[in-house]
């Protein structure tokens, strides 16, 4: 790695030889108690998402969806932990629009079956063991950490009407601000019979029974039936060649296609001729964004309704097509191609053995639905969102289909060996953030802090781009010379310019970073 620019921040790298990056400091520190504990990468990774859904239930919590790329020492792995939608779901559920909010947004939650089969299959330590850390928290309290406590007031204010959600986060008639201490006894009781239960009481026991009810107390179709059916999926990965390396994204449902497709055509491009922040390089990173989130609103959903395979769109004679449309010098406004039929927590670790976990989940918008299960602490994802109300579309509502996603774990890979495992939270701008962290880390050589240091740019629609405010005045004019509608910070609400996290293979172990703009934590021994 060689030396980056000076980029305005309070971190600094961070080297061990097992490393744990998260972006709440409480859910790190418990990854790290279980690796101290013998449990390997799986178990911490695992230990730090569960203790998430407590101390970040902003961005998280039991009612999430998941994914997840491992190296389990030997082998590259994915795992698709999505839920689907109600099987009495119809076509016409939503012709009026699908909501965002309330239980018409809810579909079967995954996380806890991504915990499941993770563990069974790939960790070490006793599934139960995985919990104590969260349900310390949980019934004896924490800290609400600054961000946290920022986001939790607007997500407040939004939801407090919708059932459940005050009597859970909003204990005092308002939500906890930074450093006071929340309780939550009602999910550190639904957290030990997870544990208990091997998660099974979930999906097919006493906590399946209370969801289901709630959904019906609610007008919500999800049944025992919904939940019993769901299970957990290995689904391999798919990637993009870069310079020696290799980018591995979750196929669809997801939308870590869309990193690949932006990958590979601003690599057919000189963004090479230039430094990592100048504009031009930036101009190009933009234009094939554009063209990559065009092609994947379009084209990407449910893998069965899907037209085509991820192959179509990541062909070399496809990408050659697309690439051609990227004028060098002039921002412009695409559609989609037609190739040929053919409030979100991510965290990764890794342990002194060799293995890497990449790992995410989420509620989607900030508290998710904004609805809990009463009595449980369980808050439930709004992942209906992701499906559109048009017929025929490959994100189509419809019956037990998987939606839309935003969620998706990075993993990148040099000479089939891991190098590295990272992940950009943040609805719109995951994809767009996996393709400025690999091209600053694969191409300019900075190191995982440096990296998520650099200011953000995110494509919004049309002309319109986002910069971060720390973006230099001479580079946001270069960009409007250039024809880009630039507005600077204040962008996408909860999702702004993402949050990072990134471990590295380098020569005394790993390397990690953690993202300054969120309350993230990366530490290791």
């Amino acid at each position: 790695m060689t030396d980056a620019p000076f980029y305005p921040t309070h971190r600094t790298p961070v080297f061990a030889s097992s490393m744990v990056a998260a972006s709440q400091p409480l859910a790190a520190q418990a990854g790290l108690r279980i690796l101290a504990e013998g449990g390997n990468a799986i178990d911490a990774a695992l230990a730090t998402a569960i203790c998430l859904t407590v101390v970040e239930p902003t961005g998280n919590g039991l009612g999430s969806d998941a994914f997840a790329i491992l190296w389990d020492g030997n082998k590259l792995h994915g795992l698709n932990a999505s839920g689907r939608s109600p099987a009495a779901w119809t076509e016409a559920q939503f012709d009026g629009g699908v909501p965002q909010r309330g239980w018409d947004a809810v579909t079967v939650p995954g996380a806890v079956s991504a915990w499941m089969r993770l563990s069974r299959e790939h960790g070490r330590l006793p599934f139960a063991q995985l919990f104590q850390p969260a349900i310390g928290y949980a019934r004896g309290g924490f800290a609400v950490s600054p961000t946290i406590a920022a986001l939790w007031a607007k997500g407040a204010a939004l939801l407090k009407d919708q059932p459940g959600f005050a009597e859970c986060f909003m204990p005092a008639g308002r939500a906890p601000r930074a450093g006071e201490v929340f309780r939550n006894e009602a999910l550190a009781t639904t957290l030990e019979l997870i544990a208990d239960t091997g998660g099974e009481a979930f999906y097919r026991g006493a906590l399946a029974e209370k969801i289901a009810q709630a959904a019906r107390a609610n007008g919500s179709a999800i049944s025992e039936g919904d939940l019993d059916a769901h299970e957990a999926d290995w689904c391999g990965t798919i990637q993009m060649p870069f310079r020696g390396a290799e980018l591995h994204e979750i196929p669809p449902n997801g939308q870590g296609i869309a990193a690949l497709i932006a990958l590979g055509l601003v690599d057919r491009t000189k963004v090479a001729d230039f430094g990592p922040d100048d504009p031009v390089a930036l101009h190009l990173q933009i234009e094939a964004t554009k063209l990559a989130l065009a092609d994947s609103a379009a084209h990407v959903g449910d893998p069965a309704a899907m037209a085509f395979g991820p192959e179509a769109l990541l062909s070399g004679d496809y990408l050659d097509a697309r690439a051609a449309l990227i004028d060098p010098g002039r921002a412009g406004d695409p559609g989609a191609g037609a190739p040929k039929a053919g409030g979100t927590v991510y965290l990764t670790a890794a342990d002194s053995e060799g293995r890497m976990v990449s790992f995410i989940q989420s509620n989607y918008m900030g508290f998710g639905a904004g609805v809990v299960v009463p009595g449980t602490g369980i808050h439930m994802q709004n992942r209906g969102a992701g499906f559109v109300a048009e017929r025929g579309h490959p994100a189509a509502v419809g019956p037990s289909r998987r939606p839309f996603h935003t969620i998706i774990p990075g993993f990148v890979t040099r000479g089939g060996a891991p190098e590295m495992s990272f992940g950009v939270m943040g609805g719109p701008m995951q994809a767009q953030g996996h393709l400025q962290m690999m091209l600053r880390t694969m191409l300019w050589g900075q190191g995982p802090q440096a990296a998520s240091d650099a200011p953000r740019w995110q494509a919004v629609s049309g002309r319109r781009v986002a910069v971060e405010d720390t973006m230099p005045d001479a580079t946001v004019a270069a960009l409007e010379e250039m024809g880009h509608d630039v507005v600077r910070g204040g962008m996408a609400a909860e999702f702004g310019f993402g949050g990072a996290q990134l471990i590295r293979r380098s020569e005394g172990g790993y390397v990690a970073g953690s993202d300054h703009r969120k309350d993230g934590y990366a530490a290791g021994f």
